[in-house]
């Protein structure tokens, strides 16, 4: 697989110029040092989205969004990563160059092409069938939805796609996963005699497709295989159609099926997706995320639709932020989201959207089923089994509230702080001296000025120090020693895609205090200072220790009287400051 060099990432980014790239998308109007807009990612009548031209960042004040020019672009447009460094790339007249290989698109431009032929193949198919055209009907479907999703038809004979293409595509139809080879060695259509639905990537192409059998053989469902284009874990059903109805949506609904997305569109109801057959995965979740802030997940009823809630609900947890929102529906046994809605009507289906559980009560319903929680050992129970959940969620609000709520079931208040990366991060942008350690504290100062790395002691005075962070912050000062140009939005882009990502996304939300008194070298140096002192009485302890127990060794020796000595010299001179600042 080919990808981007790192440093063209860096350089693109030092070129581009965020307030050009989102004044493109969202007008901007200039206000002291920032630009201001009404935020792109939620609804509001007063702007809180403020974009910084010194530091090439974003952020809401309202829902939290923030990020990059690249990070904009991947939320607001939905590009995957290398589209999205694509359009950076146009906007400053850079070709982009990749390690490893050719570009995925070019590679697979044969089985985008076969797939788009095939598309319109059954789509034409579908015109010309009388049996598939009265069976949509029989389903309550209209030819207007058949058109906006593109239905198509597959032929009952096993020849129809070599007969149409010829044997010259075999190979394309076979790689794209339309084609099989049967027992006798003759090329068979993977799909025959069925309704068939194109399945597109985010950009429109078809992927893959799904089919329905018009009858009663099984299966009922068939899906395209596992290809290159195509993985069921990442594909969601409809979800180009929505963005087409409704391109900032309030709210998903996320459905088990073809038909229900159908149905649901039929009756008004154009914000439905469906999972191809396969549990809910995290990368479905991030997809829709970028599209809306809330998501509701529609289930049967029985016992198979509450597990696959469940196996939803923790999928969603670490990376459910603040300013998201998750519930549950669930319908009543034996029925599906088509034959309520076609009982009921829109009217009907939108009441039980709205009253779906939130993702909390879900939770803790779930947790709760067969514990007494009114005595000791039940309660120890719902601890133990929330704890492990809660700390996946992202720190914010949400997690402290939900942490709040199991202290009151239990009883007992909870100390519920994380270690880095994970570690609860204040929204009080300029309290960093009080609330942060000095790691985070060193951390969001090269975040906001990385030329102050050329000014810190070599990263490895600091290697051995037992502190929640430190290794990220010897990554961060040795990166930024070797790359003494790199600036904060190449920096942060380097971590995309690691578990550091999102909270050095929070950090780089800070502001420096608007006061003279305030010198971000001197602070810096300051905290710099205190974890090389801390690190060298942590070496000093370990030898004092090691010498009560098992002795030191010669150059140990020599080792701990040098810091001895340079203690003993750094406790005269605070003691000498103090006596100087009570004069």
């Amino acid at each position: 697989m080919s990808r981007i060099p790192q440093r063209f990432i860096d350089d693109l980014l030092a070129r581009i110029d965020i307030v050009e790239i989102i004044d493109a998308y969202v007008p901007l109007k200039k206000r002291g040092r920032e630009y201001v807009a009404c935020c792109p990612f939620h609804n509001e009548k007063t702007p809180s989205f403020t974009v910084s031209q010194d530091k090439q960042f974003y952020h809401c004040f309202g829902c939290g969004a923030h990020g990059t020019a690249l990070g904009f672009l991947l939320d607001y447009e939905h590009l995957d990563f290398i589209d999205a460094v694509k359009a950076l790339a146009d906007t400053v007249g850079l070709e982009v160059p990749r390690e490893g290989g050719r570009a995925p698109v070019a590679m697979y431009d044969d089985l985008y092409q076969i797939l788009e032929e095939v598309a319109c193949f059954y789509k034409q198919a579908l015109r010309e069938s009388p049996q598939a055209i009265d069976y949509l009907k029989s389903r309550g479907l209209s030819g207007q939805i058949a058109l906006d999703y593109s239905l198509g038809y597959a032929p009952p004979n096993w020849e129809h796609l070599v007969d149409h293409f010829g044997e010259s595509r075999l190979d394309d139809l076979t790689r794209a996963g339309l084609s099989k080879q049967s027992s006798e060695g003759r090329s068979q259509a993977r799909f025959r005699n069925r309704i068939i639905f194109p399945i597109r990537d985010r950009r429109g192409r078809v992927i893959g497709f799904g089919g329905r059998v018009i009858g009663d053989s099984l299966p009922k469902y068939l899906n395209s295989p596992e290809t290159p284009l195509f993985h069921k874990g990442e594909a969601l059903y409809g979800l180009v159609e929505l963005r087409r109805a409704q391109p900032r949506p309030e709210r998903v609904l996320l459905v088990e099926g073809y038909m229900d997305v159908l149905a649901l569109a039929q009756h008004g109801i154009r914000y439905a997706v469906a999972t191809l057959g396969t549990a809910t995965t995290g990368h479905h979740l991030q997809q829709l995320f970028r599209l809306t802030h809330e998501i509701v997940f529609c289930f049967d009823g029985d016992r198979a639709g509450r597990e696959a809630a469940w196996r939803a609900a923790q999928q969603l947890l670490p990376i459910f932020k603040d300013g998201l929102e998750a519930r549950f529906m669930f319908l009543p046994e034996g029925d599906d989201p088509d034959t309520v809605i076609r009982r009921e009507g829109k009217e009907g289906f939108t009441k039980r959207i709205q009253s779906a559980i939130p993702l909390s009560d879900f939770l803790f319903n779930r947790l709760t089923e067969g514990l007494n929680t009114h005595d000791v050992a039940g309660r120890v129970r719902l601890a133990e089994l929330a704890k492990p959940l809660l700390q996946k969620l992202p720190d914010g609000l949400f997690k402290e509230l939900m942490y709040d709520e199991l202290a009151k079931r239990i009883g007992k208040s909870l100390d519920h702080n994380a270690i880095v990366p994970g570690q609860p991060i204040p929204n009080q942008a300029n309290s960093l001296r009080l609330t942060h350690s000095p790691v985070r504290m060193a951390i969001t100062m090269l975040l906001h000025e990385p030329k102050l790395a050329q000014q810190a002691a070599p990263p490895a005075a600091l290697n051995n120090l037992d502190l929640p962070g430190i290794q990220l912050l010897v990554e961060i000062l040795e990166t930024l020693r070797s790359n003494p140009n790199l600036n904060s939005v190449s920096l942060l882009e380097r971590y995309r895609g690691s578990e550091y990502y999102r909270y050095l996304l929070q950090l780089m939300s800070w502001r420096p205090p608007d006061s003279e008194a305030f010198d971000l070298t001197v602070e810096f140096r300051d905290v710099i200072a205190m974890l090389i002192n801390k690190a060298l009485e942590q070496r000093t302890d370990e030898l004092l220790a090691k010498e009560r127990n098992e002795g030191l060794s010669p150059s140990e020796r020599g080792e701990l009287r040098v810091l001895l000595t340079r203690k003993t010299g750094i406790l005269a001179t605070s003691t000498e400051k103090k006596d100087k600042s009570a004069l």
